[in-house]
This record gives structure tokens, sequence and C-alpha cells, in this order.
């Protein structure tokens, strides 16, 4: 017997509420500490650009974010910053993210993170939905949840 269409590879909030349970705080702080990352890699590449940099040292943190996020989700479905607060992305099907889906999600989010409705939006949404999902998220059926324990 197959599983009925609507059916959803991903932990459903109403009877595995841990793998949502804390999310949105936790994503939160895993964003400080993603912030406090950047920073300090964007000092160490002021520099070696004699310092030039700081010209353009806004710019300049926004590629590093957007890279950084890129890479540490595409490799591991998380962030450093997620991985200390033990959260992790997936995908509508369950599995992790690869190179592409991170790509979109990285896209998105500094999209909706440039914009104040959209990031109010995305801040209510990971608030008050079931599965705690942002802007993003919603749009591209992934979620962020509590990792599962590797024993």
């Amino acid at each position: 017997m197959t599983a009925p269409r609507f059916a959803s590879a991903l932990p459903d909030p109403a009877y595995q509420e841990e793998f949502y349970a804390s999310v949105p705080s936790k994503r939160a702080m895993a964003w400080v500490v993603d912030m406090i990352v950047t920073a300090l890699m964007t000092a160490v590449i002021v520099p070696f650009t004699a310092f030039t940099a700081l010209f353009f040292l806004p710019f300049l943190y926004l590629i590093v974010s957007f890279f950084y996020r890129w890479i540490t989700i595409s490799s591991g479905s998380a962030t450093w910053g997620m991985l200390l607060m033990g959260v992790e992305f997936r995908r509508a099907d369950g599995a992790q993210f690869d190179a592409g889906t991170a790509l979109i999600h990285t896209l998105g989010f500094v999209i909706s993170f440039s914009m104040v409705m959209p990031q109010l939006i995305s801040i209510g949404l990971m608030l008050f939905t079931d599965r705690k999902q942002g802007l993003t998220d919603l749009v591209l059926g992934t979620v962020a949840i509590n990792r599962v324990s590797r024993y």
C-alpha cells in the first residue's frame, strides 16, 4: 500500500512536537552566532585588501555572509550557529539540503532580510505556524528542526 499523496516525510508537529520545540529561539541564537562568525571572517579579509575594503565594508560583509551561509548549509544542512544550537534544515522530502536548495534558501533569506515587511512576516510565521517555518521555508517547503541524536 502506498502512502497518500499529501503525506510528508517531515515530522508531524501534532505527533512529534519535539522536532519543533524551541526552534524559533534556537534559530535566533544561531543567527547571532553566525553574525559574529561572519564579522570575524570579514575582519580577517580587510587587511588583505590593504584596508580598502573599509570603503565598501557593508557590501563585503554581505558577500561573506552569503557565501558562509550557502557553503555551510550545503555541506551539513546547517550553519555553524545552527549546529551549535542543535538545529538543521530539511527539505520537504525529509532530506538534508543540497547545494541548489541551500543556494535558493540563502537567496530567499538575504532578500527577506533586506526588507522590513518580509522579515517581520518571517518572524511571525516562525512564532505562530505549526512547523515554525520562516517565509523562505514556507515558500520552499523546507523546515528547521531539532537535530536528531546521532548515537
